[in-house]
């Protein structure tokens, strides 16, 4: 297997940059990273503030322990501005992450 194709699977089932960090490509690996670690960010803490939001309703009795009730609640506080922005977020991570694995993928093609 050649280095490109190892570049493009490190930045494909690792984390984006990783590939770069293989191809010793250092800056480029810290941008990529550093790049997709913001959207990142702001899609596990949304994800987080939703959790812990319907926990607190569980435990308060608002909404009854059953599986159907919790999925329900849980599609209605993720529609609206506020799931539109996770969507966009989710957006940004997976073109982030396509375009690091492409130009890892290139860069390990002219690096030989």
């Amino acid at each position: 297997m050649n280095q490109s194709i190892k570049a493009a699977l490190l930045s494909a089932l690792v984390y984006p940059g990783v590939g770069h960090f293989f191809l010793k490509k250092s800056l480029m690996g810290v941008i990529f990273a550093g790049i997709f670690s913001i959207p990142l960010y702001f899609v596990i803490s949304e994800i987080i503030a939703k959790a812990e939001t319907i926990v607190d309703q569980i435990t308060s009795g608002e909404i009854a322990l059953d599986s159907a009730v919790i999925s329900a609640s849980l599609s209605n506080s993720m529609s609206g501005v506020e799931g539109q922005a996770l969507d966009m977020n989710i957006y940004v991570l997976i073109i982030i992450w396509v375009v690091a694995i492409i130009d890892s993928y290139r860069r390990g093609m002219a690096s030989k």
